[in-house]
This record gives C-alpha cells, structure tokens and sequence, in this order.
C-alpha cells in the first residue's frame, strides 16, 4: 500500500511552480524533470525552505513564578511551529 498520494492531485502543478521559486531563491538550479545531479544538501535546502513556508508560527506568551523570590514574575516568550 502507497500512503504518498496527494490528497488534492490537481495540486502537484502548484507545488512543482513552488518547488522551482523556492529553489531559485536559494540559489539551487533546479530543472523539469529528474535532479539527480543536485547534492543532499541542496535538496534538503529546497525541501525545508519549502515547509517554513507552509507552516504556521504561532507566538505564545507565558508567564512564570521565579522560584527564587517569592512572588515575583518573569515574562517568557515562546515561539512554537505548529505543524502536521
């Protein structure tokens, strides 16, 4: 059993114009087709260049107790990407 179908197949388009301007602003030259001569690096670069695009950042703000002093607060911020 294949679980790497597309949800949405009309999509592919998309994400294969996408694909190609994420790889040009990372400076990878990336073709049509089969990219075997790029290095693991410069896939990985496209590949998660690709996802902090797509992801959410979400900013929580939390606030804590200093265990040092009693009853004194201390702002704590943050940052967690939401993801699937």
């Amino acid at each position: 059993m294949n679980s790497n179908k597309k949800v949405v197949p009309e999509a592919k388009a998309a994400l294969d114009k996408f694909k190609m301007e994420v790889a040009n602003e990372v400076g990878v030259n990336l073709k049509e087709g089969y990219n075997g001569d790029i290095t693991a690096k410069q896939a990985g670069s496209i590949g998660g260049m690709m996802v902090n695009l797509m992801t959410p950042q979400q900013q929580w703000k939390f606030q804590r107790t200093n265990r040092n002093v009693n009853g004194h607060m201390m702002d704590i911020n943050f940052t967690m990407v939401v993801g699937l």
